[in-house]
């Protein structure tokens, strides 16, 4: 069995190897930026079986990509090869407060998946299917390929994993909203930040109005920053603070944070547990410039 099956575009990240801006930083390293593959390497990284399925181009950064990915124990076997599209690159500007992030992945390998690629997948053996409101921003063709899969996983009895991820870069509230609001209402399990609640639809103050918005059928975890996270079971509800963490840099918190949630739950464990798991792997993220800091590494340092 696969207990998280990711799918989702997987870029090269070119970033500082300290937290100093692009435009004086001399020394840099070349990693991988994806939400979806983000998760999948958490929970490789503690003991799951993990898969990734996406496009990558058929070129040095694809085949960099993927070897990364797999040197961590995420299944690459659904990753198919494009001889002709790009494998997408995004450049990380690291900053405390606000990191920015800068795109080049139009027309990538990633950016031409599409609903066909539903009947690829292993579905008689997935726990858990894992999308990202990313996707459907990357193509017409992409936001298809969502749909589909919403409606195959349903189809299969398989749990639906969504975070809302909503990315200002790459398509506008006014085209995001609608879109974002329906996949959420979807999902089993649904993860948002307040703040991007907030920008994504109007009228709501906190946690429970997210609730009251998306619907009390599934689950949905509403996380607040350093304040903590909410998670919605119906109408009943649970809440843990953050972890107290020195914050070198935040990308990539939020894909830890619903790795650790997952891996809880899918160790079956109850809402404090699955919170608290969440804002363990967060902390791990948001310590490092890296968006996947894996355990041995964090052993290895504090030795």
């Amino acid at each position: 069995m696969i207990d998280v099956l990711a799918v989702g575009e997987t870029m090269a990240v070119v970033a500082p190897m300290a937290a100093e801006p692009l435009e004086t930083a001399s020394v840099f390293s070349v990693a991988t930026a994806g939400a979806e593959s983000n998760l999948a390497q958490w929970l490789a990284d503690w003991g799951h079986t993990a898969a990734w399925a996406s496009r990558v181009g058929d070129d040095p950064l694809g085949r960099r990509v993927t070897q990364a990915l797999a040197k961590n124990g995420v299944d690459i076997s659904y990753v198919a090869i494009d001889p002709a599209a790009p494998t997408g690159v995004m450049f990380k500007n690291p900053g405390v407060e606000s990191t920015t992030v800068h795109y080049y992945r139009k027309n990538s390998a990633a950016a031409l998946m599409g609903a066909a690629m539903v009947e690829s997948l292993p579905w008689g053996r997935v726990r858990v299917l894992h999308l990202s409101g990313i996707t459907p921003a990357l193509s017409d063709s992409c936001a298809k390929l969502v749909q589909r899969l919403f409606d195959r996983a349903k189809l299969e009895g398989v749990a639906v994993s969504f975070d809302v991820n909503y990315r200002p870069g790459l398509w506008s509230v006014e085209s995001a909203a609608e879109v974002l609001l329906n996949y959420a209402r979807q999902a089993s399990y649904t993860f948002v930040g307040l703040d991007e609640a907030q920008t994504l639809w109007s009228g709501l103050d906190n946690a429970r109005d997210v609730r009251d918005l998306i619907g009390g059928s599934a689950r949905l975890i509403v996380k607040d920053g350093a304040v903590g996270a909410t998670e919605f079971d119906g109408i009943a509800s649970t809440f843990v603070p953050a972890s107290v963490v020195e914050v070198v840099e935040v990308v990539g918190a939020g894909d830890a944070f619903a790795a650790g949630w997952l891996s809880a739950k899918l160790e079956g464990g109850e809402a404090l547990d699955r919170l608290a798991r969440g804002h363990q792997f967060a902390a791990r993220a948001l310590s490092s410039t890296s968006d996947f800091q894996p355990l041995k590494k964090v052993a290895a340092d504090i030795e």
